[in-house]
Order: structure tokens, then sequence, then C-alpha cells
């Protein structure tokens, strides 16, 4: 036995072993206590953003707290008059009062002619020995609902390839017509007839004026501003589609169950469907 007020010796079985402090149960491991650590800071940290972000809020909507100047916008370019335009005062030489108006805005050239002399303008610029504008590139109308008098303005958009130059004629019309300038271009038929389809302007000598999108007894013309916008075509496909034989009935109900209805049926038999059963296929505002 070691002697009593002697440390033990080295090596000897009964010097005690090191004995480490207890720990204390609350304690978490380094890694654990620094991740929550760093989430506090952050959620600290938007609060901070918050509170900072509302009180400035509340300063810039104290009465009278200055107000940030606003920014003036820069007004933009605007139409000027064209009357002095040299192809305006060749068309104002032989056409007078039939000339009504002529714009030119970002150096896009605008002549209003009356509608009555449009198949004798055309002609004229066509015709043109320094600038011969011999392509119809394209014809279109606006429609005004409150012009009561004449609601449509038909524009054509005129080139002239060998020149590079273009010019848009615009003329007024109304629900008697215009007359077609399918006579000057041949490829204003079809031109003619989309707007006739979609607007429902009449061209007056065209050599076959029908619909060309929509079928011949659809209802309407769509570009219209005044058209409804609604399902319309619930009556064409209710008059027009087939009826579902038990065969089909069946597939169908098959298809819905495994969600493949729109993948297999036709977009036209889901409204047909859809209308039968009394559903509203696109509600309207109260």
């Amino acid at each position: 036995m070691a002697q009593e007020g002697k440390p033990p010796e080295s090596g000897s079985s009964d010097a005690p072993t090191d004995v480490a402090p207890p720990k204390d149960a609350g304690d978490a491991p380094p890694s654990s206590l620094s991740a929550d650590a760093q989430k506090d800071q952050q959620v600290e940290d938007a609060k901070a953003r918050v509170a900072a972000a509302k009180e400035a809020a509340q300063k810039a909507a104290a009465p009278g707290a200055p107000k940030a100047p606003v920014k003036k916008k820069d007004e933009g370019p605007k139409p000027s008059d064209a009357g002095n335009h040299p192809l305006v005062k060749k068309l104002k030489e032989k056409f007078g009062e039939a000339v009504l108006e002529a714009s030119e805005f970002l150096g896009q050239l605008s002549i209003v002619v009356d509608a009555a002399q449009i198949v004798e303008v055309c002609e004229s610029l066509r015709d043109d020995a320094e600038t011969p504008f011999n392509y119809l590139s394209d014809l279109t109308c606006v429609h005004y609902p409150d012009n009561k008098a004449a609601p449509f303005e038909v524009v054509y958009q005129l080139y002239s390839i060998s020149k590079n130059e273009r010019v848009r004629l615009k003329i007024d019309a109304n629900e008697k017509g215009v007359d077609s300038v399918t006579s000057v271009w041949p490829s204003a038929d079809w031109l003619e007839r989309e707007v006739y389809d979609l607007f429902g302007v009449v061209f007056l000598n065209h050599p076959d004026l029908r619909r060309i999108l929509l079928p011949p007894d659809w209802e309407g013309h769509p570009l219209r501003k005044d058209y409804p916008l609604e399902f319309v075509e619930n009556r064409w496909t209710e008059n027009h589609l087939p009826e579902f034989t038990d065969v089909q009935k069946e597939q169908l109900e098959q298809r819905r169950a495994y969600g493949l209805e729109i993948l297999s049926v036709p977009q036209e038999r889901e409204v047909r469907n859809l209308f039968r059963s009394g559903k509203e296929v696109m509600p309207k505002d109260k």
C-alpha cells in the first residue's frame, strides 16, 4: 500500500483514473448549437429589416414629409401634317377634294381619301410613272363603333417594289359597303373576303364575296368591338356536331375515368357536353 501522505507511484494499480467533469444535460453539440445560433441570427436580421422598412414607410407617409420628385415622362413623337409631301400634292392636283387628309408619323405616310374614288386613286398610284405602287401588301380594317355614320375604316398598305417606298390609304365605310379594288390588284380578293368575314364590310363588285375563315352560317363578325365576349359558337356546335353513339358515350366515360378526354376527344364535343348538361361554359361577370 502506498504510504500515507505520498502520491501513488506511477503504474500502481491503486492509482485513481482521470475522471472528466460531468456534462450538463442541456448542453448541445457545438455543431448543432452553431447552426441554431445562425438561424436565430437570420430571423433577427429579417425582423430588423421589416421594422426598418415599416419605419421608413411611416416617415414617408407622415404629413409634411417631402415627397420624391416625379420624373416627367418625355413626350413621344406625334403625327405631323403631310400636305406638302410630293405624293400628296400630286394626288390633290388630280383628285382635288377627294384627298381629305394626309399625315406622316415616323416616316410613314398616311392619306385619307374619299371612299367613292378609292378605285381611281389606287389605279393612279399603281400607274404612277415616278413611284409605281404595284404591290398591295395588306388590306385590313378598324372598327369605331361610336362613329355611327361610318363605323369602319378600311386600310390599304401599298408598296412600290422598284422605289422601295410605302404609302397607307384610308377610307371610311359603313354597312352600304365600298368598291372592291380587285380590278386594280387581284391579290385583294382574299384580303377583302377576310375583312368581310371578320368585320362585315361589303365590297361591291367583288368576284366572289363570301366568308373565308368562318362557316357560311356563322352569326356575327368576331373582330367587331361590339361582338359579345362569350362562347357564341355553342349554337353552331349544337347544330352541326353529330350525336354520340352508345359506344362513343362508353368510350368517353372510360377516358374521363383515366383523365384522357383531352387527349382523345375533340374539343368541340367537350363544349357540346358542357352546354347540354346545363353548365355555364363561360360565366358572365355580374
